[in-house]
């Protein structure tokens, strides 16, 4: 019962800037237990942001992840690093292969908030973890959803600035 979860816990604080200026990322909102740390439910919420997509030339963010490591040497040795195939068991860590090598290393135990979970989907890491999308409430950019949520989303999506999908997480 969400009303139950919520007794004993100060209103929910304002919303943190944004993990990423495109592309997806994450923002994420706090509260405050009062009630001496005895509190059911969390501390912090988050939802998407910048949904945007990014310039072409900008490349994957978990690529610019990898790549920020190559002035780094690695047992000595400096490589050109990029994403490793995805693993499913650490789908948030930073995992990335020198490039023409078979070398694959763990260069971060997870990527910056907002990257992508994989490449073929819109679930993306917060806090090291996986999240999945639960709640849509601005689908913009899908025409097949237009007309069907029409008085509920597409005016509200028309007349914003930046449309954008938001979810909370």
């Amino acid at each position: 019962n969400q009303c139950y979860r919520d007794l004993g816990w100060d209103a929910w604080g304002p919303w943190s800037d944004c993990s990423r200026t495109c592309g997806g990322g994450a923002s994420y909102s706090l509260r405050r237990c009062l009630n001496r740390g005895n509190c059911d439910g969390k501390n912090i919420r988050y939802r998407t942001c910048s949904n945007t997509d990014c310039p072409a030339e900008s490349g994957d963010f978990r690529a610019q992840q990898c790549s920020a490591h190559n002035d780094i040497k690695y047992q000595g040795v400096t490589y050109e690093w990029v994403p490793a195939p995805y693993d499913p068991a650490v789908p948030c860590a930073l995992r990335c292969q020198a490039k023409g090598w078979s070398l694959m290393v763990e260069l971060a135990p997870k990527v910056l908030d907002g990257t992508r979970c994989r490449s073929d989907a819109f679930d993306m890491c917060i806090s090291g973890v996986c999240q999945v999308r639960r709640i849509f409430s601005c689908l913009c950019q899908f025409p097949v959803f237009q007309a069907f949520l029409h008085r509920l989303v597409h005016d509200n999506c028309r007349n914003s600035t930046n449309p954008q999908i938001t979810s909370l997480y």
